[in-house]
């Protein structure tokens, strides 16, 4: 569904772990369900996973629930990030701890399908080695999108899509998944805010890493607030696409995929 020519998948060794890698803050409320209905629909599908919750820095009572849960879901692995915090480096952190041959990036306040992870793990096993969703496609659906929030998204992916011509219309999602090698071969990793969601899948694709794109939905979180704040990102994300793209017009393929 992608254009842009993306690399084909190639013949690869079967994936054996599924991790999923979650940022969360100050969300107790919402990570009892997110992550049972993850468990629940991975389960079900006869998916090996572990479930990897990064603790960055909250205040209220995450961390207690995280210990109660995971005498409830034997896959769950909860970590704290000691510090510098920032949602970038809660990710890079359980990427780091994680023990799966592949990942998925979700969020804790449930706005991502655990069924759309599903299709990743099957995409990711065809041989891709990322597999990236778009709301914004047919089949593509999000629940009470805030309408300011929505047309700053629609105007930055079209930037981005600009710039580097790759035939993804939702780059900034986080929602996405990566086989390891991918990972190793992005690294290193240096956004330590939401601009993280951009340096990977664009790190991928500059460095000739093949990828499929499928229809996700998307909806709003029911308990606590929003962590991303628009007028604070402006300037990261644009050093961000400033970073990838001089590599990828600039670098003479040195760091593309062999």
């Amino acid at each position: 569904m992608s254009s842009g020519n993306p690399p084909s998948p190639r013949v690869s060794v079967p994936l054996q772990l599924f991790s999923v890698v979650i940022p969360a803050r100050d969300e107790e409320e919402s990570l009892p369900s997110t992550i049972a209905d993850i468990h629940a629909t991975f389960a079900r599908e006869g998916i090996p996973h572990e479930i990897v919750v990064v603790d960055d820095g909250s205040r209220d009572g995450t961390w207690r629930v995280l210990q109660e849960l995971k005498n409830k879901i034997p896959s769950l692995a909860p970590t704290q990030n000691p510090g510098p915090h920032g949602f970038g480096r809660a990710i890079i952190w359980g990427l780091n701890h994680m023990a799966g041959d592949a990942c998925v990036i979700m969020m804790a306040d449930a706005s991502d399908s655990p069924a759309d992870a599903v299709a990743y793990w099957r995409i990711l096993h065809e041989g891709y080695d990322c597999a990236f969703g778009s709301r914004f496609v047919k089949g593509g659906r999000v629940v009470d999108y805030p309408r300011v929030k929505l047309l700053v998204n629609r105007l930055a992916n079209f930037l981005v899509r600009l710039g580097f011509r790759h035939g993804l219309n939702d780059t900034t999602n986080a929602f996405k998944a990566y086989r390891r090698t991918v990972i190793d071969g992005c690294r290193p990793l240096i956004a330590p805010h939401f601009n993280l969601t951009v340096e990977l899948p664009l790190k991928a694709i500059v460095r000739g890493f093949s990828f499929k794109v499928v229809p996700i939905s998307w909806q709003n979180r029911k308990y606590g607030e929003a962590k991303l704040k628009i007028k604070e990102m402006g300037s990261r994300y644009f050093f961000i696409c400033a970073y990838v793209w001089l590599e990828k017009y600039f670098s003479r393929g040195d760091y593309r995929r062999r």
